[in-house]
């Protein structure tokens, strides 16, 4: 496995592969491996002849452009990613500096996502969309792959990435994977390390509370954002439900329907979403 820490190190790769005809899978992450990553990984491996795995803590789709704690506090282990990803079969690992990435500083022209970007967790986080959009467009130039691999845990990221390749024509697949949640139901997040073991007990409340109201167990969204919010340790931003597609809210009853939760459990931010179907 190689590792590249420069665009024109990874471009002269990229070149290589394309003058051999090989596919090549993209999969995206900030680092702080876990299952889920492992998942994204082992569907490109299947799909494509060559993997590349991006790490990169992208500021710009943190508050105030990673001037905040949450940047400065999100885990970063490239070692240990490396050595993750090395024995689950990557070809390479694109690990840039931020310098690298934004040579000029915060960059003058951003992808803008619009609507989409606007609403959920872009009303709760201004400019994250914006700055997810931007990071990925520069690595899908970068990496120019076949395909490109997200989980469906960050399912607005999916659903504003999907229609950003639509609408700007790039010529790229993305393939969504499942969620992958532990035995308990917690769905697989880098921020899960972030939490104490009690924390991640309370955490528990967000699965549980999606499965419940996909169930019929409340009446109706209202309901299950009530009782979600008096569960010990969390502190609910939001719980909806919408269309996947569009991310415009529906009716609890409608299918096909995506319900998404994000809460507080002590500092840490969590996200989590669940299909109706």
């Amino acid at each position: 496995m190689q590792v590249f820490e420069t665009i024109s190190q990874l471009r002269a790769f990229r070149a290589e592969q394309a003058a051999a005809g090989r596919s090549v899978g993209l999969v995206p992450t900030m680092g702080a491996l876990h299952a889920g990553h492992r998942s994204l990984v082992k569907r490109a491996r299947q799909d494509n002849d060559v993997v590349v795995v991006s790490v990169f803590v992208n500021p710009l789709q943190f508050s105030d452009l990673g001037e905040c704690d949450d940047y400065r506090n999100y885990p970063r282990d490239l070692e240990g990613d490396a050595k993750f990803l090395e024995l689950i079969g990557v070809d390479a690992v694109f690990a840039p500096r931020v310098e690298q990435m934004y040579p000029s500083g915060t960059p003058l022209v951003w992808v803008r996502t619009g609507r989409m970007g606007e609403v959920l967790e872009g009303a709760s986080r201004p400019g994250h969309f914006d700055g997810v959009a931007t990071v990925v467009t520069k690595l899908f130039t970068i990496v120019q792959p076949t395909r490109a691999y997200f989980g469906q845990k960050d399912a607005q990221q999916v659903a504003v990435i999907r229609r950003m390749v639509a609408d700007l024509d790039l010529p790229v697949e993305i393939v969504a994977a499942p969620i992958v949640r532990a035995a308990d139901g917690l769905a697989e997040s880098s921020r899960n390390q972030r939490l104490s073991t009690k924390e991640r007990d309370q955490a528990l409340a967000l699965s549980r509370t999606l499965f419940a109201l996909r169930d019929g167990a409340f009446a109706d969204v209202t309901q299950a954002a009530a009782a979600l919010d008096a569960s010990e340790g969390v502190k609910l931003d939001y719980l909806t439900v919408v269309d996947p597609k569009t991310l415009e809210p529906v009716a609890a009853a409608a299918r096909p329907a995506l319900a998404l939760v994000a809460a507080f459990v002590g500092p840490v931010r969590l996200i989590d979403n669940l299909l109706l179907d």
